[in-house]
């Protein structure tokens, strides 16, 4: 307010008024000076014309001489009114170690999200977000950190403070239906405080079942009793309340005794979100609300650089979703695809709408048929039927939205640390945001409870990580499997008219080769988890497979590639010349009489016989190699081989490959324990894995490389039709977008198949990063 020629008793009369003081220049010269007058009461910031101004009671915060001694300054008091350096203004520096005041035995930990905060905003912005740049540069950092699917609010805060993915913690929609509760979830109701829907053990409740303190400045569930707590100190959710306050309450929260005083903070804000949504990722409203939450994120490092905490405070800053640009162009109408969108009735056959185009926008999977990355089927909430839209694809028309595929690159968040514990200037491969759990909790030096993460997979982020990951111990040893025939003694059905006997003989005595381990394992043998499983190693000069007599198929095949110019597929007759492996009982192997009396299943051959090297393809055609597989699959796994293989070793220079088969009737993302099958049934896998593993270094060969790894993981569904692909026939020009699509991480593959895989190569650490990657194209 500027007051004009106001007389000297009427501005001290305004400036004594409630939420009002008076620059003292406007005292001094109020006949000759346009008087400033300004409400105090509602600032939450000093500046110049604040500095030295009468302290009030109903203040925010004061610029007052006495805000030291009272406790009550604003958050730059120092910066702007004594003229200490801020934040900012000062040179990044290494934290070796906590520089704590008196009082603080270890260092808190805050956590900061910034909702919708896309991971492309800081390559546009951070010109214009000094702060956020400084956190980023003088602290931990990532590209970009990948949420959980869907990439909405609440699932993903919610998987950020449990490690859990929204299948496993129960949030998994922002609104969802529970049929067994007969229940709604919907952020706009008081439903949404029940704890019932909450499952897991967020950060919070860990913390205090550890005998430490939390404080919540609003979080998805810090409102709500899970498992009969609150945090120690929170807030309920209220958007009105300015960002300032939330930035206010938790220094003042920091000022509190130590016995009183939280170890743990979380602080949220609801934007760039907000402005997102409403106006598009693009606008300029976006960008001031990046400039406002850079502006609170200098709040909070000046408040703690006042209390002397900024070189003790660890703090992770973050998001839990991007935002994508909403448009008429690229909005798909569920009236494209039926004739009646009135009434909608849930059937299970879904399969004469599945497509009504190749390349539609849309396309409905049963869950149980979306990709096994995105981790979206294990949850009686979850919808049976669920609509997936591609990239840059929406129901809306206006503005922006999110929720699309983790992988999208406008899905995705930011993360960055900062701190003590935090390595300094320091730049890591993306991750996912299952991880930061295990992450907050080694920060806050307490055990973390049971999660979907991988604890040890961020401690090269950590400057000195108090949890060191092992291998795990193999459960189950492989046994022996060894004969002394040269002939089997029944032949299962599987009989090669064009090989004599003695030409069967000399493939017999080849199959126990032991010098090709070196080749095709070279990070060792996989570990099996499994209990009582039942298998033995068969040895081999093209590949070697971990041969299961439980499930009459190999549990996995192991082979290594150089780069291949192309390769011949084999022939029909030279498919069907399928000998019975000696080294198996006939008790535990396949019979090819199975397959020739069933019109709906053939087999196919998990090392392709065509891949061979130096003509020993009758290594490969033989029933321990064998897998049950629907013809129209055996297509698709044929030309994966034959052609997308082919091109990767070309990409690649030499490539170790492991696959085998996955059941996951299920879909719980673990493998099935196989109970109850009679003798010699072979058991129909729900997918097939495929590891391509190779050097990163192009230059370097496989066995001689001693430096990172890179690997590409495929999970690929074994379906009776094309119906996900739409297409038909024998054009797989779709097939690399459809293997990209179901493309996994190696833990992923783990967890379907009770094996562990590089024991003998790398160190624990590395292994866990490379287990946890996820490749996007």
């Amino acid at each position: 307010v500027v007051c004009r020629t106001w007389g000297l008793r009427r501005c001290r009369r305004r400036c004594s008024s409630f939420f009002m003081t008076c620059d003292v220049r406007a005292i001094a010269f109020t006949h000759v000076y346009s008087d400033i007058i300004f409400p105090t009461g509602q600032l939450w910031t000093c500046s110049k014309l604040r500095c030295g101004e009468v302290s009030l009671s109903h203040s925010l915060c004061s610029c007052a001489a006495d805000c030291t001694e009272k406790g009550n300054c604003c958050a730059n008091y120092k910066s702007v009114c004594e003229g200490e350096k801020s934040w900012l203004e000062e040179e990044c520096v290494d934290i070796k170690t906590p520089q704590c005041p008196a009082g603080f035995s270890k260092s808190p930990l805050i956590l900061v999200s910034l909702d919708g905060f896309r991971a492309g905003y800081l390559e546009s912005y951070i010109g214009l977000l000094p702060t956020i740049k400084k956190l980023r540069s003088c602290g931990t950092s990532t590209a970009y950190m990948r949420p959980a699917y869907p990439t909405k609010t609440f699932p993903n805060h919610y998987t950020i403070v449990t490690g859990l993915y929204p299948e496993s913690h129960g949030i998994v929609d922002n609104k969802m239906y529970d049929v067994k509760r007969n229940a709604s979830f919907s952020l706009k109701d008081n439903e949404k405080f029940n704890p019932a829907w909450y499952q897991g053990e967020p950060v919070w409740f860990t913390a205090m079942k550890n005998k430490l303190k939390a404080g919540t400045f609003f979080w998805p569930g810090s409102d709500v009793p899970i498992k009969g707590k609150y945090p120690t100190l929170y807030e309920k959710y209220d958007g009105k309340v300015p960002f300032e306050k939330r930035v206010t309450t938790i220094l003042k929260w920091l000022s509190l005794p130590e016995g009183e005083r939280p170890d743990f903070y979380t602080l949220y804000m609801d934007e760039p979100d907000s402005a997102g949504h409403r106006f598009g990722p693009k606008s300029s409203q976006v960008i001031k609300a990046l400039m406002r939450v850079d502006a609170m994120m200098s709040l909070v490092m000046d408040g703690l650089k006042q209390k002397n905490l900024h070189n003790c405070v660890n703090l992770i800053l973050l998001s839990d979703h991007g935002m994508e640009e909403a448009s008429n162009k690229k909005a798909a109408y569920v009236s494209s695809y039926q004739d009646n969108t009135d009434d909608f009735i849930v059937i299970q056959e879904i399969k004469a709408k599945t497509c009504r185009a190749p390349d539609q926008p849309m396309k409905p999977y049963l869950k149980e048929h979306l990709p096994k990355r995105l981790h979206f089927a294990n949850n009686i909430r979850i919808e049976r039927v669920h609509l997936y839209m591609k990239t840059q694809w929406q129901a809306y028309k206006f503005g922006g939205f999110h929720g699309s595929d983790n992988t999208f690159k406008n899905m995705q968040t930011i993360f960055m640390g900062y701190g003590p514990g935090l390595k300094y200037k320091t730049t890591v491969a993306p991750f996912e945001n299952i991880e930061v759990y295990n992450l907050l909790c080694d920060l806050l030096g307490i055990p973390p409870a049971p999660n979907n993460g991988t604890h040890g997979s961020l401690n090269h982020l950590l400057r000195n990580p108090p949890h060191q990951p092992v291998y795990p111990a193999e459960i189950s040893p492989a046994n022996s499997c060894s004969t002394k025939a040269l002939l089997p003694t029944d032949e299962r059905g599987c009989v090669c008219s064009s090989h004599t006997k003695d030409q069967v003989l000399i493939t017999y005595c080849t199959l126990t080769d032991m010098t090709a381990k070196r080749l095709h394992l070279p990070y060792g043998v996989p570990r099996v988890l499994q209990e009582k499983a039942n298998y033995c190693i068969l040895h081999h000069s093209s590949y070697i497979s971990g041969y299961s007599k439980d499930i009459l198929m190999p549990l996995w095949v192991a082979y290594t590639l150089e780069p291949l110019a192309g390769v011949q597929p084999l022939s029909s007759s030279q498919e069907e010349c399928v000998r019975a492996d000696v080294r198996i009982p006939a008790s535990a192997k396949q019979s090819c009489s199975f397959y020739k009396d069933n019109s709906t299943l053939t087999y196919g051959f998990l090392h392709p016989p065509n891949l061979s090297l130096n003509g020993t393809e009758s290594e490969s055609l033989i029933t321990s190699n064998m897998a049950p597989m629907f013809p129209v699959f055996k297509g698709i796994w044929d030309h994966f081989h034959n052609d997308l293989l082919v091109k990767y070793s070309q990409d690649l220079n030499v490539t170790n490959v492991m696959s085998g088969p996955i059941f996951d009737k299920d879909f719980d993302g673990n493998y099935d324990i196989m109970t109850g099958r009679t003798p010699n049934e072979v058991p129909m896998p729900t997918h097939f894995f495929v590891i391509l593993t190779s050097c990163k270094s192009f230059s370097v060969a496989l066995q001689k490389c001693d430096g990172p790894l890179e690997t590409l993981s495929f999970i690929l569904p074994h379906r009776p039709d094309n119906m996900e692909t739409c297409h038909n026939g024998s054009d797989y020009s779709w097939m690399k977008e459809w293997a990209q699509h179901h493309v996994a991480r190696v833990r992923d593959i783990e967890l379907l198949t009770g094996l562990s895989f590089y024991h003998d190569r790398l160190s624990v650490t590395e292994t866990l990063q490379l287990k946890t990657f996820l490749p996007t194209f």
